[in-house]
């Protein structure tokens, strides 16, 4: 038996083939094309996912590991704003990407008019043009002729997950599970279900909404007419963030992973515990069971890392290949005093500064490329230790996603957390927790349990005796920090 995963992130779409033992046997990925119409806002065309959900899922079923699966579990990148026809599946308009800041005066306006305890009260986030509810606000509000079928009821509104399952259903189903609802300003943290006031807070009809289900457990099936001829129950859903999380064996109250990829987020398991926090981080749905019994995260949503060496790669042409990096990196012992803030697209937990711009200090004639990317990793692991010492309990961080294969930046990690970094042996964790959710909710696996002895360790990080002789460093980040924000 095996499971078929398909994790719908920012810029590609992976599928992987999981076996009954955890191993990944075939995969495929396919990218899609990212949209900049105006500086600050981000856009995807949905069927361009769709459309590279199928080539992964061919590539990773061919040469017959497709025979063996027995279900498919769903991750996506989250709070992303997708609208679509409810019986053609087409979409009016471009989705707007979770990295989107066009949203920002919707936010200003609503904190100013003193909505925003009410609603960190119901949903554990903050005003942000992170996140789904406020995109769909400002849709409302400048795109009338796409929100036209959201109030007449011809279009539907969703994120990521709920587009993906519709097209994987032929359209019979328009659900989410409970870990992406709780991303979108519109989901009552207590109660599991979507909230009345804080729909006609943002003016968004409940009725265009997807139902709420668990995270594992069958929700529906695969249309063999739209999803390459397979008849498959869809059983396990989550947000890419907490997918990880699942993926990392993170099933006991206080356990932590941090997924770097785009961006990085770090997640600590807080059991049936809503934990509050003053300090910039978010409260989150981890999963939903089928019971209805909610497991709780802390969060902290870091914007952009693996994305500041892609803009060394792509925008600078510092580097060919983002794998390059860490050798580069490790030919000078240090940054030579250069200082990245890489609040390319603003800043994240815990400053939470949408109009932050990345910043470049400390710049000499003696400055070099292998400097600016040392720096770059540098950046990363401050960016963490940030969130990591807001965080309840962690005394080791399990780490997963593409930057995590780089042994310098976790070796950096480490030393300036003070604390050992755990790689595991499939770094692909977001994948594989949609694949265990989905395994979990059809009888591949019986437990949490049988799950974690499927965790294999790669590598274990230990922090430097010396690791407190990266806080002059770190205490530079801050200072440099606090000169990027408010500059757009």
């Amino acid at each position: 038996m095996s499971v078929l995963a398909i994790d719908a992130g920012t810029t590609g779409v992976t599928a992987l083939v999981v076996d009954e033992t955890g191993a990944v046997v075939a995969g495929g990925y396919e990218e899609f094309p990212q949209h900049f119409p105006q500086p600050g806002w981000v856009e995807h065309e949905p069927e361009q996912i769709w459309q590279a959900t199928l080539s992964a899922c061919r590539q990773a079923m061919r040469n017959d590991h497709g025979r063996s699966i027995t279900a498919v579990g769903l991750t996506n990148q989250r709070e992303t704003a997708v609208l679509w026809d409810r019986e053609s599946l087409a979409a009016p308009r471009r989705a707007v990407v979770w990295q989107d800041r066009r949203s920002a005066g919707v936010c200003d306006r609503l904190r100013e008019a003193g909505h925003e305890d009410r609603v960190r009260e119901l949903t554990g986030l903050r005003f942000d043009p992170y996140f789904t509810g406020t995109k769909l606000t400002w849709l409302a509000e400048n795109d009338p002729s796409a929100w036209a079928g959201v109030t007449d009821g011809a279009v539907v509104v969703g994120t990521v997950d709920s587009y993906l399952v519709a097209r994987l259903t032929g359209g019979a189903r328009h659900v989410t599970d409970a870990s992406n609802a709780s991303r979108t300003l519109l989901f009552d943290l207590t109660t599991g279900q979507w909230s009345d006031e804080l729909c006609e807070l943002l003016g968004v009809p409940r009725s265009a909404l997807p139902a709420v289900v668990p995270s594992y457990g069958e929700i529906g099936r695969t249309s063999p007419a739209a999803f390459l001829g397979l008849d498959l129950p869809v059983a396990g859903i989550a947000g890419d963030q907490q997918a990880a999380l699942f993926g990392q064996a993170c099933f006991a109250v206080g356990e932590s992973k941090c997924t770097y990829g785009t961006g990085s987020f770090v997640l600590v398991n807080t059991g049936s515990t809503i934990e509050r926090s003053d300090a910039g981080l978010l409260t989150t749905v981890a999963w939903m069971a089928p019971s209805g019994e909610l497991t709780y995260a802390l969060e902290g949503a870091i914007f952009v890392t693996g994305a500041a060496v892609q803009w060394l790669r792509d925008g600078l042409g510092v580097i060919g290949a983002a794998a390059e990096s860490e050798a580069l990196a490790a030919t000078v012992p240090d940054t030579g005093g250069v200082v990245f803030v890489p609040a390319l697209t603003g800043l994240g937990a815990p400053d939470w500064d949408p109009s932050a711009r990345g910043t470049i200090l400390g710049i000499t004639r003696g400055t070099t490329r292998a400097h600016l990317v040392r720096a770059t990793l540098e950046a990363i692991a401050f960016e963490v230790r940030d969130v990591v010492e807001l965080l309840p309990r962690i005394t080791t961080l399990r780490v997963d996603g593409g930057a995590s294969a780089n042994g310098l930046l976790m070796q950096l990690q480490a030393d300036t957390l003070g604390m050992p970094v755990e790689r595991p042996a499939v770094l692909e964790t977001t994948g594989l927790g949609a694949a265990f959710l989905a395994g979990l909710g059809t009888g591949v696996w019986s437990s949490t349990d049988e799950l974690a002895s499927t965790w294999r360790l790669d590598r274990r990080f230990e922090p430097a005796a010396d690791g407190g002789a990266r806080d002059p460093a770190y205490r530079r980040w801050r200072a440099a920090v606090d000169r990027a924000k408010g500059w757009a």
